[in-house]
C-alpha cells in the first residue's frame, strides 16, 4: 500500500507564484506588496522590493521594505497584484508621513471611543471585555 500525500501540497500550489507581484496581509494587520522570490515547506516567504502599504479611510501610503522575510504562521491572506487594477487604485495615494499622522489620528479616536464605551458600560453596571490585540484577530 502506497502513501501518495504530498508534504508540499499546501505549499506547492505557492511555487506558482513566484516572481509574481503579491499582497500578503499579515496576523498583525499590516499588509505587504512585493515580488515572491523564495518559499519553503512551512510556507515562509522572502519579498523583495516589499512595501508596507498603510491604508486610512480612502488614502494610502507605502513605506519601502526591501528584502523582507515572513514567517509562514502569520500569513493570513496573500494574493497576486492585478497590474491594471493597480494603476487605476480608487485611492488616494500620500506621503509617508501624512499617512503616519492619519493612522495615529484613527488610532487615538479608537482608544478615545472605547473609553466612552466602558465609562457608558460602567455606568450601567456593565464590563468591556479587554481587546484581544492584533495576535488574536484572526
Amino acid at each position: 500500500m502506497s502513501n501518495n500525500v504530498n508534504p508540499l501540497a499546501g505549499t506547492a500550489h505557492l511555487l506558482d507564484e513566484l516572481d509574481k507581484k503579491l499582497m500578503v496581509l499579515l496576523r498583525d494587520g499590516r499588509t505587504l506588496i512585493g515580488y515572491l522570490r523564495c518559499v519553503d515547506q512551512f510556507a515562509n516567504l522572502v519579498l523583495h522590493k516589499t512595501i508596507e502599504r498603510i491604508h486610512v479611510g480612502r488614502e494610502y501610503g507605502d513605506i519601502p521594505r526591501g528584502i523582507f522575510i515572513v514567517r509562514g504562521e502569520n500569513v493570513v491572506l496573500l494574493g497576486e497584484i492585478d497590474k491594471d487594477k493597480e494603476d487605476n487604485l480608487p485611492l488616494t495615494e500620500v506621503s509617508v508621513d501624512d499617512i503616519l499622522d492619519a493612522q495615529r489620528r484613527e488610532q487615538d479616536a479608537k482608544i478615545e471611543q472605547q473609553k466612552l464605551l466602558s465609562k457608558a458600560l460602567k455606568e450601567r453596571g456593565l464590563n468591556l471585555l479587554a481587546d484581544l490585540g492584533h495576535d488574536d484577530m484572526f
